[in-house]
């Protein structure tokens, strides 16, 4: 497995499709890295079935918020907003909703998941800033965060707990309703709006790059097939086996963080040596 792209393979209008690995760095477990443990994501379909699962699903995640909320972009999101800056990245798709990449700086992307930085009621479809009902869950459940500071963190924002039912879960303050994260949540379909915006990049670009995603779901992994039948070159680059990897016109086997600031590093060298090249004497 190469550590490095062959000149050309990556052109300048490169799209970029990122998962749960790349925020690895950032102090955000992901899903199916290597060592990560077996975990069992909380669906769509079970989340609005009952109140109880709604209570287990905010109990944790309003310790998860507490480390999520703080955490900072990484040298690979900051790299990948400095190749959009220059024009090497033209545009990002991201799988993870912790909102690194809009932190890091990068403008041009769709968040495929959503963000978990907001809410949204079930029933009247308001939102309201994740930082606002983190604010409401604290007061009805004071002590809670302490308690449970010690709690193992999971990958959508939320933490290993199993006594959950003297936690309250606040309601919607404009009409009494059931509040959710507003990110897709597995069982659930990525807005249509979101996918088709995706396809139109990617007819528009000369490259896929993939970083951090096993591609194990088919919200990642259709872009992939997508690419690979545009005749577009496909790099993956992921510690571990991918579903894409016999899409992939090259694999490599490394950390997202060291990789994307080498290849920015690359980048930018070359066209300042560009410049240099063409200016006039």
């Amino acid at each position: 497995m190469s550590a490095d792209v062959p000149a050309g393979l990556l052109g300048r209008r490169t799209v970029v499709l990122t998962g749960a690995g790349l925020s690895t760095d950032s102090g955000i477990p992901d899903y199916r890295g290597p060592g990560a443990p077996v975990r069992r994501p909380m669906t769509f379909q079970e989340f609005v079935a009952t109140a109880d699962s709604q209570r287990r699903y905010w109990a944790r995640a309003h310790v998860g918020w507490s480390r999520m909320g703080t955490a900072e972009p990484n040298d690979g999101h900051r790299a990948l907003a400095r190749l959009e800056a220059v024009g090497q990245v033209s545009f990002l798709i991201t799988q993870n909703v912790d909102g690194l990449h809009e932190r890091a700086g990068h403008r041009h992307l769709v968040a495929l998941h959503g963000r978990i930085s907001e809410v949204v009621c079930l029933d009247c479809s308001a939102t309201t800033s994740r930082g606002a009902i983190q604010r409401a869950l604290a007061e009805a459940n004071p002590g809670w965060l302490e308690e449970h500071s010690l709690a193992l963190a999971r990958p959508d924002g939320d933490v290993e707990l199993e006594q959950t039912t003297r936690f309250v879960v606040p309601t919607c303050q404009q009409c009494g309703g059931r509040l959710k994260p507003d990110v897709v949540f597995f069982g659930e379909n990525v807005p249509k709006d979101r996918v088709a915006r995706c396809y139109a990049e990617l007819d528009r670009a000369d490259s896929l790059l993939v970083s951090g995603s096993s591609l194990t779901v088919m919200s990642g992994l259709r872009f992939v097939r997508y690419a690979a039948k545009a005749g577009l070159p496909v790099v993956i680059v992921n510690r571990g086996v991918t579903r894409g990897d016999d899409l992939a016109t090259l694999k490599i086997e490394e950390g997202c963080s060291e990789w994307l600031t080498r290849w920015s590093d690359t980048c930018l060298e070359k066209r300042a040596t560009d410049s240099v090249t063409l200016r006039p004497a």
